[in-house]
């Protein structure tokens, strides 16, 4: 499992310097003869899928059922969250997330805008969505597999959006805490 961990953070890494630079990433141009690329309609139903995965994932959490958001990761999911301190494996995350969703006061979390994106295969994909939260406009990213019948997250990235014309600001706001984890990390 940790080498679909890899393979799907290379996988999502490769596909956002791809999107960037060339605007898309298109699953019609295989790259050799022997790759085969899933039918249209295979991919449209997939898509269909992860659409309903995902906002189930975010309906679960807004109402604090904790066994069902869960059951939406893989074994093995990573979730990163806001803070540079918060990457968690499943366990710790269920760990850290257990007393918010005891008392009720968990996230709810709504899509905004969704996009999908398909490896060859049709059995990994990555998404990235702008979502309305508590705080405000935060982009969701992450990484899906096929297990079985039905589609997991495997790794998740919440982060928050920051309007260009309030960076220095951000920034200026969060020297003094970031610099202490900056030393920490290049020690």
């Amino acid at each position: 499992m940790k080498y679909i961990h890899w393979l799907a953070s290379y996988v999502l890494a490769l596909s956002l310097c791809l999107h960037a630079c060339t605007g898309s990433v298109s699953l019609k141009e295989p790259q050799g003869a022997d790759v085969a690329v899933p039918e249209s309609a295979s991919l449209d139903k997939s898509r269909q899928e992860i659409h309903a995965l995902l906002d189930s994932f975010n309906v679960a959490a807004a109402k604090s059922d904790f066994d069902r958001y869960f059951s939406f990761y893989t074994p093995d999911a990573v979730f990163m969250g806001t803070d540079a301190t918060e990457r968690w494996e499943l366990d710790s995350f269920k760990v850290w997330a257990k007393p918010y969703f005891d008392k009720k006061t968990t996230w709810n979390f709504f899509s905004l805008k969704r996009n999908i994106y398909f490896d060859k295969s049709g059995k990994l994909a990555w998404f990235d969505e702008l979502l309305s939260t508590q705080m405000k406009i935060c982009r969701g990213s992450g990484v899906v597999v096929r297990d079985g019948k039905d589609w997991k997250i495997s790794q998740y990235v919440l982060s928050m959006t920051i309007p260009n014309s309030q960076v220095d600001q951000v920034v200026k706001n969060k020297t003094s805490e970031e610099d202490r984890i900056l030393q920490e990390l290049t020690k």
